[in-house]
């Protein structure tokens, strides 16, 4: 009889793994740098030290956009109206210490992206939508857009709750536009690129609950420290548990090592339990909370999508 797990993911969602990304393991145009912390030839799982401790405070920095309505914007320029979007989007802040967590700030904001320079401020019935530029009317770079507005959220709260000397920031997903925020993390929950060469991969593979690999660097345009940590998971599917952390380029070796102990150690209390959330363990707790409620904070989509409707004829 044929051997084979489950992802342990809701089929909801993509995997944890994408197909493409197992099936050509080592396969990236990325530049790598091996011997961050150890020689290439030398990787092995790494445990923190003695030495090694948890922040004293995590703050862990979200935000979710949701598209309330595809609008045309009325150009004088152009041969025909542009088109646009009009967003909701909100980001949330939340601290994680030893008395527990709780949501430390949530802001909401609404947008009408477009490329146009006219486009203008949307008032209705229930929010107002402030007007933003796009490069272009592709649907890509509306989205790109939009992201950015996103991440300026999340920067702008992150650096009005940072207080401790020891604190360290948790921001959902790639450092992009983050990376010159002191102690903060990346956190990726799917990968969809293979980075590390198969020997490389090989020790990912190997890595027990609250392990890690050693640090390493990458990049194209761009370039960040990395390394990969496998929370509890209780499933034999590939990479089960494992995440990739993202830290900036600007530290030396032993700062860029001495972040990645703290938040090996930080993590695995945090993650998620599949009765729970369908993206456990990954899907560490207080992120998933807090999507929750960001999302719920963006208000009814169909009542925005009808005063959206109604404020066009108006």
């Amino acid at each position: 009889m044929t051997a084979f797990s489950v992802d342990p993911w809701d089929p909801g969602y993509a995997a944890a793994l994408a197909a493409e990304a197992f099936s050509e393991l080592g396969a990236t145009s990325a530049e790598l740098v091996l011997d961050v912390e150890r020689p290439a030839g030398d990787w092995k799982p790494v445990t923190p030290g003695p030495g090694a401790r948890a922040p004293e405070t995590l703050l862990v920095a979200d935000g979710v956009r949701r598209i309330d309505a595809r609008v045309w914007v009325d150009d004088p320029d152009a041969a025909m109206p542009m088109p646009g979007i009009a967003a909701s989007y909100a980001a949330g802040i939340v601290r994680c210490g030893p008395d527990g967590a709780e949501l430390a700030d949530i802001e909401v904001h609404r947008a009408l992206i477009s490329a146009s320079p006219y486009t203008p401020e949307v008032k209705t019935a229930h929010a107002d939508y402030r007007p933003g530029r796009a490069a272009d009317s592709t649907v890509e770079e509306l989205s790109l857009a939009l992201q950015r507005q996103v991440t300026q959220l999340e920067v702008d709260l992150s650096v009005r709750h940072r207080g401790m000397a020891d604190d360290l920031l948790l921001v959902d997903g790639p450092l992009r536009g983050r990376g010159h925020l002191p102690r903060t993390i990346g956190y990726i929950k799917t990968h969809h690129t293979a980075y590390l060469p198969p020997a490389q991969s090989a020790v990912v593979s190997s890595l027990a609950p609250g392990q890690r690999t050693p640090v390493f660097l990458m990049g194209t345009s761009w370039r960040r420290h990395a390394w990969y940590v496998r929370l509890p998971a209780h499933s034999p599917t590939p990479w089960a548990g494992i995440v990739r952390c993202e830290a900036s380029a600007d530290l030396d070796p032993a700062e860029a090592a001495g972040l990645a102990d703290a938040v090996t150690l930080a993590l695995p209390p945090l993650a998620g339990v599949d009765y729970k959330d369908p993206r456990a363990p990954q899907n560490l707790v207080p992120i998933g909370g807090l999507e929750k409620l960001l999302r719920h904070h963006l208000g009814d989509a169909r009542l925005l999508y009808r005063a959206l409707r109604t404020a066009s004829r108006g």
